[in-house]
């Protein structure tokens, strides 16, 4: 498995594929926390990191599946992922290898981020005049939502050799997870309905991580959806053999 991660952490630093997206994840962030007049900080004259949580998901939407997409595609097209298999690794390990690695890039995205926190807590009136628990709390949110999404993408891409067909398919997957139950639950259905409906969203527990509060349900919540995917794609792997 290590090996495999190796290997992936590699193509991704020998190529521009990791530099393009940690650069294109800080502009995009920084343009709207600093510079954009309806969302920058500046102009809200409030200590917190709320655009960069609030915007964060939405460009990961984008920027994941768009490294996730070469994962398993890339090797089907060009004959390789049958030579990978002949290796002596098992299906979890390469799996849990390419996974590991899309996430470790997205995690090396993410991290610069704080200097942002830093500038703020220093842009506070008095200095540290930040809800730093509610920081942390979105930091983990934000991190096991790369998880997901990196997740959906792999499996994605574990089921067609086109990236284009495995991009465009992860984006959609990202999307009706992480804000498609709201717009199900928000249908007039009933109170209890709707609740257990929007639950099953992404965006409902990140929102609650974002409020500073770890809750144990939350975690299980992102954990149980990332093995689904995982299992899933393990499942695609191991179709060969039937």
């Amino acid at each position: 498995m290590f090996a495999i991660l190796q290997k992936e952490v590699n193509s991704f630093l020998n190529s521009m594929i990791a530099y393009i997206v940690i650069g294109v994840f800080l502009v995009a962030i920084g343009l709207f926390m600093w510079v954009f007049p309806d969302t920058s900080v500046l102009e809200y004259g409030y200590a917190d990191m709320q655009t960069l949580f609030t915007m964060a998901p939405w460009i990961f939407l984008f920027l994941i599946p768009a490294i996730t997409m070469r994962t398993f595609s890339e090797e089907k097209k060009g004959g390789t992922l049958e030579l990978l298999l002949t290796k002596p690794i098992t299906d979890l390990q390469l799996l849990l290898g390419k996974y590991l690695a899309c996430l470790l890039l997205a995690i090396l995205a993410i991290i610069p981020t704080l200097l942002y926190y830093y500038s703020v807590y220093n842009l506070g009136n008095p200095v540290g005049n930040i809800d730093s628990a509610a920081v942390t709390g979105s930091y983990i949110g934000l991190i096991f939502l790369a998880a997901i999404f990196t997740a959906i993408g792999v499996f994605a891409s574990a089921i067609t050799e086109n990236q284009i067909i495995s991009f465009i398919l992860a984006v959609f997957l990202c999307f009706l997870i992480y804000t498609g139950f709201d717009y199900i639950a928000s249908l007039d259905m009933g109170g209890n309905i709707s609740y257990i409906i929007s639950s099953l969203g992404i965006s409902f527990h990140y929102n609650a991580l974002s409020k500073g509060l770890i809750d144990s349900r939350d975690i299980l919540y992102f954990l149980s959806v990332i093995g689904l995917f995982l299992l899933g794609t393990k499942l695609v792997l191991e179709s060969r053999k039937w």
